[in-house]
């Protein structure tokens, strides 16, 4: 038999060999993944305890976003930390002069600092953390809600929302450093305190920091208490809407036609502004509040409303101001003065296919961790501070990297499940590896 009758037998059997090989090699690197997976299922489970005492140390610190002292001191103690962890650390004080703060009406004298910690690698992706250390509660009421576990359920004033969070970033960071893992270009982890208010002072640094980085995770709570656990890739834009109407004051019986009922101006403007809610597109604005008079016999001199306003695109923003604006004009009152204040609070965080890629890398990492996870890519009237992150960058943005909780804003019934922190972690520990080496792609 010469050669070229050989050769068609010589390159089945070639092809067959290659075949064998590549079956044999595929459930090795199976093999080869599967220690890591489950050393680091390990390592999680090790740490637990550690966190939880990370956030009894964070809860028994009260710091509600116009509590300045309280937010020095949680600051402080995460500064502390990260620098033991190995990150250049900086505080962010916006009570600095010439300091850029978007200010609202609730927004305090000297909102508070903001934590920065970077923390270089040897490879190319930029990470970016984000949690806040602030919460909705006012000074003493730890009392009501003090740290305890019961269950599996630790419970704690502004646990879910967001110390968690703040511990979640601490020990993810403390198991890369004992893993010797440091693949990223560099790690960014940004802790503010003025969340809960809008993030006044910290929003313009999220929105650079944003478009510095290849990857936004964000940490707020991850699921409810009966599961699974989530990550969200859009949340509702917030502003708010606040009508001041000026009429003026006389006797109520004397000479009622010589006052400006600026109560009638007002429900004639909330009649005429009922109607800019539009469900199809996630637009919503209810009047929620409202205010006129000072006594029983007194035509009201002055009269207020507010309204909230929630929008899954950042254009209805525009849109509805200007409508409001126009509306105002049509008084009923010639003589009554109507004005309008508009808010703009939070961005819209809309789901991006670069988001949504990661996100089913993230599905993956769970299918293969034996955690159930849900995407959720459409608003539910939520904001968050990650919707800054977005506005000016392309990257992936991802929420609800936190623990499954219940209870935020409450006053009593706060908690996060115990059992839910092992496999968040681990989750969270994976991702975060896979983007640094660029396994993660988008």
């Amino acid at each position: 038999m010469t050669i070229a009758t050989r050769r068609p037998a010589l390159l089945q059997r070639f092809a067959a060999l290659s075949a064998l090989a590549l079956s044999l090699a595929l459930p090795g690197l199976a093999r080869a993944q599967a220690p890591e997976l489950e050393r680091l299922r390990a390592a999680v489970q090790r740490e637990q305890p550690a966190l939880l005492q990370t956030m009894k140390e964070l809860v028994e610190i009260e710091s509600g976003s116009a509590d300045r002292e309280g937010l020095d001191r949680i600051a402080a103690l995460i500064a502390q930390r990260l620098r033991a962890l190995g990150g250049q650390v900086e505080l962010i004080d916006p009570a600095q002069p010439g300091f850029e703060i978007y200010r609202m009406f609730d927004t305090p004298e000297k909102p508070g600092q903001m934590v920065k910690a970077s923390f270089a690698g040897r490879g190319q992706k930029k990470i970016l953390l984000l949690a806040h250390m602030d919460t909705v509660y006012a000074r003493g009421m730890l009392a009501q809600q003090p740290f305890r576990v019961e269950g599996d359920k630790a419970y704690g004033l502004g646990i879910a929302d967001d110390k968690q969070g703040v511990a979640m970033i601490l020990h993810l960071l403390a198991l890369l450093r004992a893993e010797g893992f440091a693949d990223w270009g560099q790690l960014t982890v940004l802790i503010n305190g003025d969340e809960e208010i809008s993030s006044p002072a910290s929003r313009a640094l999220i929105t650079r920091l944003g478009g510095e980085h290849d990857v936004v995770l964000s940490y707020e709570g991850g699921g409810g208490p009966t599961g699974p656990d989530s990550l969200r890739l859009a949340t509702s834009g917030i502003a708010a809407a606040n009508l001041l109407v000026k009429g003026r004051a006389s006797h109520a019986g004397a000479s009622p036609e010589r006052g400006v009922n600026a109560l009638y101006e007002l429900a004639h403007q909330l009649m005429q502004a009922r109607d800019l809610s539009d469900p199809k597109v996630g637009r919503q604005v209810h009047w929620t509040l409202a205010r006129a008079g000072l006594v029983r016999n007194m035509i009201p001199p002055a009269a207020e409303a507010s309204a909230d306003v929630r929008v899954d695109r950042v254009a209805d923003f525009d849109g509805i101001e200007r409508e409001l604006r126009a509306r105002i004009e049509r008084k009923l009152l010639p003589e009554s003065e109507v004005s309008l204040t508009f808010e703009r609070r939070r961005p819209p965080l809309q789901a991006s296919e670069a988001a949504r890629t990661l996100a089913a890398h993230a599905e993956k990492l769970a299918t293969e961790q034996g955690l159930a996870l849900v995407v959720r890519d459409k608003p539910t009237g939520g904001g968050t501070d990650a919707a800054f992150a977005a506005l000016a960058t392309k990257a992936p943005v991802l929420e609800g990297m936190g623990l499954r909780g219940f209870g935020a804003h409450t006053t009593n019934a706060e908690y996060v499940l115990v059992d839910s922190i092992a496999p968040k972690l681990l989750l969270n520990l994976r991702l975060i590896m896979d983007i640094a080496r660029e396994r993660a792609r988008w």
